[in-house]
């Protein structure tokens, strides 16, 4: 097999595509003839060594949360999949970029069967975030007004999608370029951030998602009523701020979850959900994915192509 190799931690340059042996299959995990993987935000912040002191790494590794692939081998305690099975899933902190991959088999769902490999190669990670954060920690519920920054990127495409499926009126924040793909999303209202300040279009906002942190973050508890919740997959929120304001705030990693997956890809499989794709890289260029989603301002996602 092939993957992308980390010997030391820097720039997207250190990585580096390597003939290496198959990994071994445990009882309650599979081996995945990897098709595609994307590039996520935690990957590049491992790689360039942001994480380390929180994600310790044994060196070298392979990057890569994501998987989309077709089940090559069983562990002898797995039921519910086969062999040829078409699946995806968040298969952990590692693993990804490369030809095959290992995952537990409760971390998989079954593909969308209207979705391509490289579609639902940009899925896992992403729509389990924006399904977390709004199910688990703001508990959206029909009616709410939601408040989401960075809704064009890959998380935010698909929270968009998901808070107007459970009735909520969505509110978001994007780039020039991004507002009719948003809005698309099924947005009511999105808002230029390089124009408008947020603050004085959004008020009353029950959840606001924030994927971009700092001083939007900051300036997020303005908008928000007595009861709501921000909640963040960048830093943890101002504890002090939230007292003042009755409000609270959430900071959380996304867990791979395959039942959860297998919600959304039945979202997907009605169309209720769509995926969207900026860019596709061949494995070899890995290096240069990494730096595309770095670069920021991708709408959806970076995807890379793993069997080309």
């Amino acid at each position: 097999m092939k993957a992308i190799r980390v010997a030391a931690y820097g720039h997207p340059e250190s990585l580096k595509l390597q003939e290496m042996e198959e990994p071994p299959v445990g009882d309650d995990e599979v081996l995945i003839d990897v098709a595609s993987t994307s590039v996520n935000p935690v990957d590049w912040k491992i790689v360039t060594g942001m994480m380390k002191a929180f994600i310790p790494l044994p060196l070298p590794f392979t990057p890569g949360v994501d998987s989309a692939g077709t089940v090559v081998t069983l562990g002898r305690s797995v039921t519910g999949l086969a062999v040829g099975d078409e699946v995806f899933g968040f298969i952990g902190i590692t693993g990804g970029y490369a030809t095959h991959a290992v995952a537990r088999a409760d971390r998989l769902a079954v593909k969308p069967k209207n979705l391509s490999f490289l579609e639902a190669g940009g899925i896992p990670a992403t729509a389990l975030t924006a399904w977390q954060a709004l199910h688990e920690h703001g508990n959206v519920r029909a009616g709410d007004r939601v408040l989401i920054h960075g809704a064009a990127g890959g998380v935010g495409s698909v929270a968009v999608q998901l808070a107007r499926i459970a009735g909520a009126e969505v509110i978001a924040t994007a780039s020039g370029r991004n507002l009719e793909y948003v809005k698309s999303l099924g947005a009511s209202t999105v808002i230029d951030y390089a124009v408008d300040d947020f603050e004085r279009i959004a008020s009353g906002i029950d959840i606001v998602l924030d994927l971009v942190g700092g001083d939007t973050q900051m300036r997020s508890w303005s908008v928000l009523r007595r009861g709501g919740a921000l909640v963040s997959t960048v830093s943890l929120p101002d504890a002090k701020r939230g007292q003042d304001v009755g409000a609270i705030g959430r900071n959380f990693a996304a867990r791979p979850d395959g039942g959860q997956l297998s919600v959304l890809a039945s979202l997907y499989e009605s169309g209720q959900l769509r995926a969207e794709i900026e860019s596709v890289y061949p494995l070899v260029r890995a290096n240069e994915a990494l730096a595309k989603s770095m670069a920021g301002h991708v709408r959806g996602k970076v995807v890379i192509q793993t069997n080309s």
